[in-house]
């Protein structure tokens, strides 16, 4: 007999059998079974009921419809959007020492909470972002989300990354809570806000997602970017045609919605390949298409063994010839179709020699077809191409490059590489940005774009550094994406030794400001002051301090730094000289001068084309007399913008 038919199951607190029926379950199950509509998340795991929606389906005809419009309404919506309106009060730290290529690399990798790395990155990328391509989480159940509840956002991300202890940690999003659809749009309602701020004036959002939340996400983007303002496509991408097996269905798509300023030429044409060059003829038919309707039309293509050689003159309205004359082993073909109608071509005699080269001679039973190939044409609504396929594109490759990588399905390069060349074909020098990195798909594509076209585009990838389980060689995310991208660069180079282009990166990392904030201690004001008499975090360096002012002052994150030894102080001119930075100590009435006309003849000769900001350190001062004397003779000399911190 079976050892587990012999065992007794002991019940235990909490069991069903150990406690009388729940029938507020019951209850909620017979609603959900017979009005599935009238229970709404109550934003704290469990359900409430639409009391208006109650009295509707009893006939109370006292309604108001007053609050109702076209839209996606969810519990803690409100919050989101406010969470996306609050300032962060972080910064991003440089680490030269983790980059490929740091002085002259214009890529981005960043380490960090994506949300509040795109709070960071407003001044500075404003309307500058040419494409984002994100991959959020497909909300699965199994996926993490992160906790928008918080008010100090990079102090809530410290907590959850382990950086400092706290309370804040990644949680799972179950399909059996109440608020599994609920948690998934407050999380990605607000960085569509902010992304939306960063997008370029013909800037392409392209958004991929699968079935759980494509009609969700369908209605936040068209409030985010509002219909009559942006055109929403959304294009099935064949990724798996092995399939992943469902309920009912085998699934072998997900989606990737398009959203592009109306009315413009945002989404460039596709390139067809040589062997799939689409054939059409160049003779016209329908209606219109016959030889009155444009006579200009009219004319013989010469063909010489099979090839087009040339191009005769418009014909006579009294010259009626068979479809193929052949003088002199030379073929003259007129749009005259196998019925023996006189048709015309769909070029005008004065245009057609621009497309020759496009042009074919095809032999037909009753003499040649002209046929026009088109290599340029618009891009398809279902995306079907092998390429697509992420097993071998996405998870062989990634493996390939980094093995012991943990992802299992990531993108099919080549599904991004098309993306991104349909939003950036005609901008060889965009910016691009992904702020679901992942395994730096994005930036992969964004080398290979370039190698292939000849092109600067930049890319910027933003990366969780989610822990991976059972890793030692990748203990986050984060550190796959950036193994990633050096080991695709590496290649790129290997393969394509005359390819000049960047394929390094600079890596950033989220944490809290450089500037120490007033935290006064009641009990002791005097060790509170004395404490705060340097406004910097101690452990931080000037490296440090000036990029952050890069951020606060709007300055793209690549843009040039040089350094000059003024009176022994280190000085930094930003951007050709539009911003002047020393963090320098010591500086005393007797030593202010010389520091101040030395930078005083830096300015003058670096001669900048907009008016500069000098900023030094508040406490670099030995008095308010020193400080004073900094700013009055930088002012005589015409810098007028000085600032401590």
């Amino acid at each position: 007999m079976n050892e587990s038919l012999n065992q007794m199951k002991k019940i235990e607190k909490g069991d069903a059998l150990a406690q009388s029926q729940n029938l507020i379950e019951q209850n909620i199950a017979s609603l959900r079974e017979i009005f599935p509509a009238l229970l709404v998340e109550d934003g704290g795991g469990g359900y409430a009921v639409d009391i208006e929606l109650l009295k509707q389906l009893v006939g109370d005809a006292t309604l108001s419809t007053a609050d109702e419009k076209y839209g996606l309404s969810w519990h803690g919506k409100r919050q989101a959007r406010q969470i996306a309106l609050t300032p962060s009060t972080g910064t991003l730290l440089p680490c030269p020492d983790e980059s490929v290529d740091w002085q002259d690399s214009n890529n981005l990798l960043i380490e960090g909470d994506n949300l509040e790395v795109l709070k960071l990155l407003q001044k500075s990328y404003n309307r500058k972002i040419k494409a984002i391509y994100i991959d959020p989480p497909y909300n699965t159940g199994r996926n993490l989300i992160y906790p928008n509840d918080y008010q100090d956002g990079v102090q809530a991300y410290l907590e959850v990354t382990g950086q400092i202890e706290g309370g804040n940690k990644l949680q799972s999003n179950p399909e059996s809570g109440g608020r599994f659809h609920t948690n998934w749009l407050s999380m990605i309602y607000p960085r569509l806000k902010l992304a939306r701020n960063l997008l370029a004036p013909d800037g392409v959002l392209i958004v991929t997602i699968d079935d759980n939340e494509v009609s969700q996400l369908g209605v936040v983007l068209r409030e985010v970017f509002e219909e009559g303002n942006f055109d929403h496509v959304c294009v099935p991408v064949i990724h798996n045609p092995r399939g992943v097996q469902g309920k009912n269905f085998s699934y072998v798509h997900e989606y990737a919605y398009f959203v592009y300023p109306a009315g413009t030429k945002a989404i460039c044409d596709r390139k067809i390949e040589d062997e799939n060059v689409d054939w059409s003829h160049l003779r016209n038919w329908g209606s219109e298409s016959e030889r009155s309707d444009a006579k200009n039309c009219f004319y013989p293509i010469l063909v010489k063994d099979g090839t087009i050689i040339g191009f005769g003159d418009v014909c006579p309205d009294e010259f009626h010839p068979r479809q193929t004359e052949v003088v002199e082993g030379i073929s003259y073909v007129y749009p005259i179709d196998k019925a023996g109608v006189e048709r015309k071509w769909r070029y005008a005699r004065q245009s057609v020699e621009a497309i020759a080269s496009m042009l074919r001679a095809k032999q037909t039973s009753y003499g040649y077809e002209i046929e026009l190939g088109k290599t340029f044409g618009l891009y398809r609504t279902v995306w079907n191409d092998k390429r697509y396929d992420a097993n071998d594109n996405g998870t062989g490759l990634v493996g390939d490059l980094v093995p012991g990588s943990p992802f299992t399905f990531p993108k099919s390069l080549w599904a991004v590489y098309d993306s991104l060349l349909a939003a950036t074909g005609n901008d060889p020098d965009a910016i691009i940005l992904d702020f679901f990195a992942g395994s730096g798909t994005t930036g992969h594509a964004v080398m290979e774009l370039n190698k292939d076209t000849g092109g600067n585009r930049r890319f910027i990838l933003v990366q969780l550094p989610e822990p991976v389980e059972d890793n030692k060689k990748f203990p986050t995310i984060f550190e796959v994406t950036k193994a990633r991208i050096k080991a695709a660069g590496e290649r790129i180079k290997a393969q394509s030794p005359m390819f000049t282009g960047d394929v390094g990166f600079r890596v950033f990392k989220l944490a809290s400001s450089n500037i120490r904030a007033w935290e006064p201690e009641p009990s002791d004001l005097e060790g509170t002051l004395l404490a705060n008499a340097e406004h910097l975090v101690p452990g931080r360096t000037e490296q440090d301090v000036l990029y952050e002012l890069l951020l606060k002052l709007g300055l793209d994150l690549c843009v040039p730094i040089e350094r000059k030894d003024i009176a022994g102080k280190a000085v930094h001119s930003v951007g050709g000289g539009a911003l002047i930075v020393c963090l320098a100590d010591g500086f005393t009435t007797d030593t202010v001068e010389a520091a101040a006309n030395g930078i005083v003849a830096w300015w003058k000769q670096l001669a900048p084309a907009v008016d500069t900001r000098v900023v030094f350190k508040d406490s670099g001062f030995a008095d308010d007399v020193a400080k004073a004397n900094m700013a009055a003779i930088l002012h005589q000399n015409g810098i007028l913008d000085v600032r401590s911190l």
